[in-house]
């Protein structure tokens, strides 16, 4: 099986990795059901890479359909140790408009019914999520973004909270003003669990939010609709493709340590020779 170090999860409108050569199709199982679609492994610029579509290549996954258990504990099958996550949002605030881009570097996770760990039945393990994204794989990111040729026009803004709401419906207006309040930077609907998982895989993780719309709070906009957002993340996505290239080869140059390699020193409470041999099997690779 093909191995890769970097991991792309491309979310909307971004639905596969035309730098992408040499491709291999994986179908992969894991101990929690199969990934989004087949995950897709080759190279960029010569660098080991795995892409997988979180809403699958046809977007016929709903945000709280997307298996994410099963989506990095695939990942981590393939060895991938940095994994960038590209994501469509509504801004939340006026200096935030359709088109920018945002690296948030904390989250509000406002979801319900999502499986949030790989621990639980007979394991006990607390991570941290204080710091949820990597500052180091974020300052990359951030560089590709600035990379990007001066006609491409990218705004990008560093830090801020991204909000994950439930869905699949977007916010009424009661609660967009509620998630202002918050202080929150955009909203959106995947980026949770996505997040607290790949910290428990002890994956360096960062989001690259693309700003779609206003939410509905906004008193002279239009209100987000699907055909709005879709409008404007399909302009983002293409962008996207480059910033993702961009970032590869800098992350195979850098191959930065983050104490995301490192969470679960501290953090997997129950002894190993305490866990049942079929659960231990479960877990064992996310302690490498």
């Amino acid at each position: 099986m093909a191995k890769a170090t970097i991991g792309i999860i491309g979310g909307s409108g971004l639905y596969r990795m035309e730098a992408l050569q040499n491709a291999e199709e994986l179908q992969l199982d894991t101990p929690w059901g199969r990934p989004s679609d087949s995950i897709l492994t080759g190279e960029v610029g010569g660098v080991p890479v795995a892409f997988l579509a979180r809403h699958g290549r046809n977007h016929a996954l709903l945000p709280g359909e997307v298996p994410y258990q099963a989506n990095i504990y695939a990942m981590k099958q393939l060895g991938v140790r940095y994994l960038l996550s590209f994501s469509a949002v509504g801004s939340l605030r006026e200096e935030i408009a359709p088109l920018d881009m945002v690296l948030p570097d904390q989250y509000i996770d406002m979801t319900r019914q999502r499986p949030n760990s790989f621990f639980g039945n007979g394991v006990v393990a607390h991570v941290s999520l204080a710091q949820p994204t990597c500052s180091a794989l974020g300052d990359l990111l951030a560089q590709a973004v600035d990379n990007l040729p001066p006609a491409e026009g990218v705004k990008l803004h560093r830090g801020g909270a991204y909000l994950c709401m439930e869905g699949p419906q977007f916010s009424t207006l009661a609660e967009s003003n509620l998630y202002r309040s918050f202080g929150a930077s955009v909203i959106g609907m995947t980026n949770m669990p996505e997040a607290r998982l790949a910290r428990e895989a002890q994956i360096a993780y960062t989001s690259l939010a693309m700003v779609t719309d206003y939410d509905c709070w906004h008193p002279k906009e239009a209100q987000v609709t699907a055909e709005l957002a879709i409008r404007n993340l399909m302009q983002n996505a293409s962008r996207a493709q480059q910033i993702a290239r961009r970032a590869i080869a800098l992350i195979a140059a850098k191959m930065p340590q983050s104490a995301a390699h490192s969470a679960l020193n501290q953090g997997l409470v129950t002894p190993l020779e305490q866990i049942a041999t079929e659960r231990r099997a479960q877990i064992e690779l996310l302690l490498q």
